[in-house]
């Protein structure tokens, strides 16, 4: 790759259009159109360099339309995660294979096949982030510098070619050239131009910093997407469900076993509907909420099922009213009523006709075996907290709530010395052994205990700050960028005329009002817009207004 040298003398990197010292065109030199400005003077490492495979990546992730490409391959997955509910947001203890095909049929299926129930935590989607922020930060540095240099380094003073090959741009023969030049510097620092002048020659910039916009934007967005990804470390974000019993402690998911909750009660607050309502007098919902205290292990304990624990803060939980305490939050979102507890069962046996004793089973956490009166002992066998029998014929437990609680218990003929299994569940008693002989021990359902159970939500967000900052730094950005355009006008002495030329990133009409200001004041005429398509091509000739 060739350095280019202008005639003025200066080396310029391969791939500059405009000499970064005297602004000559060093491509289409003898043509009329009109001057590309991004990078005036310096040129871009992405068409400079196409090499080794550094350079091919690097090209390749600072291309637009690669970028803007994969904002809308991300956009399109981020759409298809919200066609159906993500996994975080399915019932908790479902299945998630069982859910999707029973709730939204052949499409939930194939949703779920494809992995799209956990799009968001998907590796693929993940890569997609990661290649928009590669996309992000090569783009932005891939023109950041050359503009940065073509801004700082340009000169005052700047060659025919560069001024006739401007959007705005005129020519004015002028009776006194310095009074000209005098009068129109004070009207253009009245109107808040940076005024810089050089061999009598003058360049009049305002707004420059509007042009970093684009760069501010970018920053945003890398900060914004870090936080995003941030979220994907347990230590950075939580946000998990959880169900407490009335009366029991649970550690709170996603502090390491760092703190516990216990639900001391639950209440629901009923209100009667009042006159003209639908349902009058009907009881409705009008709170729900939990005691909840937060404990934490004591130092020095000993760490296991059995630690001692100790009082943290307490505080009751209710709907739009959270528990915090350290970085976590505890939200009130849903509850159960009179869930299941325990089950006591009599055991008969059929000989005597007599109850040879009672036991109950802890639906949450039962004990392999319980020894009667009789000192008979009884065995759990097989235990289905949500008793269903599958396709196969085979009896198993959607989950472990104990909504349909079946047994099969296990017990000894004193006589003979078999083992006697009996299936026990809801409306639902089969004395009958696998060779189908009726059973001595009966196993009769005597009674049961519920309690509430409260559904929480636990939440951490230590990526709230990025995203925050993220958010802002974007928004300044592009306030920056959108509002403030960068204009620069030239006035040069060229062979006995006053050379005016003028560009802008954007709102050309407010750069004419600002050109439009030194005409009327001073001998400058106004110059044209050459791309008004109703007016003459540009000839160039020094008596000419162009």
């Amino acid at each position: 790759m060739q350095e280019i040298k202008c005639s003025c003398g200066h080396i310029n990197p391969y791939g500059t259009e405009v000499c970064g010292s005297c602004g000559k065109p060093l491509a289409d030199v003898d043509s009329d159109r009109l001057l590309n400005m991004r990078y005036e003077g310096a040129a871009r490492r992405s068409q400079t360099y196409n090499k080794t495979i550094i350079d091919k990546i690097w090209n390749f992730f600072s291309s637009v339309k690669v970028g803007i490409a994969i904002i809308v391959i991300t956009l399109i997955a981020s759409s298809v995660g919200t066609i159906f509910p993500q996994e975080m947001f399915i019932p908790p203890g479902e299945d998630p294979a069982q859910f999707y095909a029973e709730e939204h049929g052949a499409i939930g299926q194939l949703y779920y096949s494809l992995g799209l129930h956990n799009l968001y935590g998907s590796w693929w989607y993940m890569l997609l982030v990661a290649a928009l922020g590669t996309s992000i930060i090569i783009a932005s540095i891939d023109r950041f510098f050359p503009l940065y240099k073509a801004l700082k380094s340009q000169r005052v003073t700047r060659h025919k070619g560069f001024m006739r090959r401007q959007r705005i741009f005129g020519t004015s023969h002028v009776d006194n050239v310095d009074d000209t030049m005098a009068e129109a510097q004070k009207i253009l620092k009245n109107k808040r131009y940076n005024i810089r002048t050089e061999n009598g020659n003058l360049l009049a910039e305002k707004n420059r910093w509007a042009r970093w916009g684009p760069y501010v934007n970018h920053i945003g967005l890398i900060v914004f997407l870090i936080g995003a990804s941030l979220r994907f470390f347990p230590d950075m974000y939580i946000d998990e469900d959880l169900w407490v019993r009335e009366g029991q402690t649970e550690v709170i998911p996603g502090t390491s076993g760092e703190y516990y909750v216990e639900n001391e009660a639950f209440t629901v607050e009923y209100h009667e509907q009042e006159d003209g309502e639908e349902d009058e007098g009907a009881p409705l919902e009008d709170t729900f909420r939990t005691d909840a205290v937060v404990y934490a292990p004591q130092e020095g304990g000993t760490v296991g099922v059995d630690q001692e624990l100790e009082e943290i803060d307490q505080q009751p939980i209710e709907v739009n009213d959270a528990f915090h305490f350290d970085d976590y939050s505890l939200y009130q979102v849903d509850y159960k009523l009179d869930e299941l507890m325990e089950m006591t069962f009599d055991v008969e046996d059929t000989q005597t006709g007599e109850t040879v004793g009672s036991f109950t089973v802890d639906l949450n956490e039962p004990d392999d075996g319980y020894e009667l009166e009789n000192n008979e002992n009884v065995r759990i066998h097989s235990y289905f907290p949500n008793f269903f029998i599958n396709e196969d014929g085979v009896p198993t437990t959607e989950n472990d709530v104990p909504d349909n609680p079946g047994f099969i218990f296990e017990m000894a003929n004193p006589d003979t010395g078999d083992m006697e299994h009996t299936f026990v569940g809801v409306q639902a008693n089969y004395n009958v052994s696998p060779n189908q002989e009726e059973n001595r021990y009966v196993f009769e359902f005597a009674g049961m205990d519920t309690n509430h159970v409260t559904g929480l939500t636990v939440r951490k967000d230590e990526t709230l700050p990025f995203l925050i900052v993220g958010g802002s730094i974007f928004m300044i950005g592009l306030v920056q960028g959108s509002y403030w355009p960068h204009r620069r006008i030239w006035l040069q002495r060229k062979d006995g005329e006053v050379w005016l030329a003028g560009h802008t990133n954007k709102n050309w009409e407010a750069l004419k009002k600002d050109i439009h200001a030194v005409t009327e004041e001073t001998e400058v005429t106004t110059p044209k817009d050459q791309t008004d398509e109703d007016e003459e091509q540009p000839t160039h000739e020094k008596d000419e207004n162009i």
